[in-house]
């Protein structure tokens, strides 16, 4: 299955002209993480990120849990398979996140900064989104992300 889906990853990496075929990593829990890239377009620039992908149920139940740090240009992309209001929460998560909810054209619909590490409080988007992509605490702030802003990842390309 793992083949099938990085065989067809690629095959949309080659297509879309993206230069970083995908990549798989594996957490220290043993559960394995496809790499890849995609760009946030704010206002006034468009900020590139390393990022992870979370797509199976196992993946987006460990998410970032027990890392104690991420470099400033990385993330992790949850991705689902159709529209809905997306809860998540920080349980076993060591580092303050940001969340940029993702409606299915790649517009961020919502935003939480700074999300508590440890915290059981139940993190919701606050309308319908296809995908959620997680970021240092402070981010948002230091980039100037705001709702509306676009998120560039092949995913998102033919909604819109």
């Amino acid at each position: 299955m793992l083949k099938r889906i990085f065989l067809g990853l690629t095959l949309i990496s080659l297509i879309s002209g993206t230069s970083m075929p995908p990549v798989l990593a594996q957490s220290s829990s043993g559960v394995r993480f496809e790499r890849s890239s995609l760009a946030i377009q704010t206002a006034s620039k468009s900020h590139k990120f390393s990022i992870e992908i979370a797509s199976t149920e196992r993946q987006q139940q460990h998410g970032l849990m027990f890392r104690r740090r991420m470099a400033a240009d990385a993330g992790m992309l949850f991705i689902y398979p159709v529209p809905q209001v997306i809860t998540m929460w920080m349980k076993n998560t060591y580092i303050p996140l940001d969340m940029l909810f993702i409606g299915p054209d790649g517009t961020i619909v919502s935003i939480v900064q700074r999300a508590i590490p440890g915290s059981l409080e139940t993190i919701s988007s606050t309308e319908p989104a296809i995908a959620v992509l997680e970021v240092n605490g402070g981010t948002v702030s230091r980039l100037k992300i705001k709702r509306g802003d676009r998120i560039n990842y092949p995913a998102f390309q033919g909604t819109r």
